[in-house]
C-alpha cells in the first residue's frame, strides 16, 4: 500500500494561521534563529486561511492535522514565548472539525486555573489531547508541576504528547529525556503518552519506554525521515514490537508533509507498518472518529512487549 491510498494524519502539525505563524515561529526569536538562520527554512513560515489550509491537505494526501495551542516559556528571561489560546485553536477547529483536531498546551505554572482550562479545551472545544513542551520552564516532564494536568487528562481520557529529547532552542534539554515517561507512565498507567521528535538523540530511551509500557507511543515529528534513527525505523516495522506504537508527525512548518510522505516511501516499511505509522495508531491514540484501515492493530499498543 502506497502513501498516497492512505489518509496521513500527522499528530504535530503547527497551528497554520497568521496567529499560530507569528506566535510560533517569526516572531520566537529562538525558533526563527533556530529554524530560519540555522536551517534555512525561513520560505516555510508562511500563514493560510482554513479553506486554503485544507485544499493544500487535500493535494497532498493528509487527512487530518492535530495543532497544539503551544505553551513555551524562554529560559533565559523567563517570559512566554508562545502563549497562543486555546480559543484560537478552537476557530481554527470548528471551521473544518472533520480535518482539525485541537491539544491544548500546558503552561506547568499556571496551576489549577490551568488545570480548568484544559478541562474546558476538552469538554467545550472537543480537543482530542493535551501537549507539552517542558524546556523553557526548566521543569523535567516528570515533575510535581505538571502532576496535575496529567491527572486531569487521565480522567478526561485523552492523551498527552511531549516534545522528549533535546531542545533545538536554548533551552535546557535535559528536561525531555525520554527515561522520565518512566514515572508517569507507572503512575498512570490509563494515561495515553506520547513521546514525540523521536526522542533524539536519546532515540533508543524512548523506544525502550514504548516497549516496556502499553500506554507509551512514540510520534516521529520533528525530523526529516531520512534522518530517522535505523532503530526506530527497524522498531516501527516490527510485529510484536513497534506496529501500533509509532505514529506520524512533521512539525510543520519545521517540515512539510509532501517531503516528509515522499521520504517515508524510501523507508521500505511494510504494508501494516505504513498503514499503523500513517493513520490507525493516531486514530486508536487520539480516539478519532475515523475508521481503521489495517484489522490487527492493538489500541493499547499490547503487543509491544513480550507476554510472561
Amino acid at each position: 500500500m502506497s502513501n498516497d491510498s492512505i489518509p496521513a494524519i500527522d499528530v504535530w502539525c503547527n497551528p497554520f494561521s497568521e496567529l499560530g505563524i507569528r506566535t510560533i515561529f517569526t516572531e520566537n526569536p529562538e525558533v526563527a534563529f533556530m529554524m530560519g538562520d540555522q536551517w534555512g527554512r525561513h520560505d516555510n513560515m508562511r500563514w493560510h486561511e482554513p479553506d486554503e489550509f485544507v485544499a493544500y491537505m487535500d493535494e497532498v494526501g493528509v487527512r487530518r492535522v492535530c495543532m497544539p495551542s503551544l505553551k513555551m516559556m524562554q529560559y533565559r528571561t523567563r517570559t512566554m514565548l508562545s502563549d497562543l489560546p486555546h480559543e484560537h485553536i478552537a476557530e481554527l477547529v470548528a471551521s473544518h472539525p472533520d480535518r482539525f483536531v485541537g491539544l491544548a498546551g500546558i503552561n506547568p505554572i499556571s496551576g489549577m486555573e490551568g488545570v480548568r482550562e484544559l478541562e474546558r479545551a476538552v469538554r467545550d472545544y472537543g480537543f482530542k489531547g493535551a501537549h507539552v513542551h517542558p524546556f523553557g520552564f526548566g521543569i523535567p516532564l516528570n515533575e510535581r508541576e505538571w502532576w496535575p494536568f496529567y491527572t486531569k487528562c487521565a480522567e478526561l481520557d485523552v492523551p498527552v504528547i511531549f516534545q522528549a529529547g533535546h531542545s533545538a532552542e536554548f533551552m535546557p534539554s535535559a528536561c525531555g529525556k525520554p527515561i522520565l515517561l518512566d514515572d508517569i507512565a507507572i503512575w498512570f498507567p490509563e494515561l495515553r503518552l506520547v513521546g514525540g521528535h523521536t526522542g533524539w538523540p536519546w532515540t533508543e530511551e524512548l523506544i525502550a519506554m514504548a516497549w516496556k509500557h502499553p500506554n507509551v507511543y512514540i510520534a516521529v515529528s520533528g525530523h526529516a525521515p531520512k534522518y530517522w534513527d535505523p532503530k526506530l525505523v527497524q522498531f516501527l516495522n516490527a510485529r510484536r514490537r513497534g506496529i501500533g506504537k509509532v505514529m506520524w508527525g512533521t512539525d510543520y512548518p519545521l517540515i512539510t508533509h509532501p517531503e516528509s510522505l515522499a521520504q517515508i516511501d524510501q523507508l521500505g516499511l511494510k504494508p501494516e507498518a505504513r498503514v499503523a505509522l500513517l493513520h490507525d495508531t493516531a486514530v486508536q491514540v487520539f480516539k478519532l472518529d475515523e475508521p481503521l484501515i489495517g484489522s490487527d492493530l492493538v489500541a493499547t499498543g499490547g503487543e509491544s512487549a513480550p507476554k510472561a
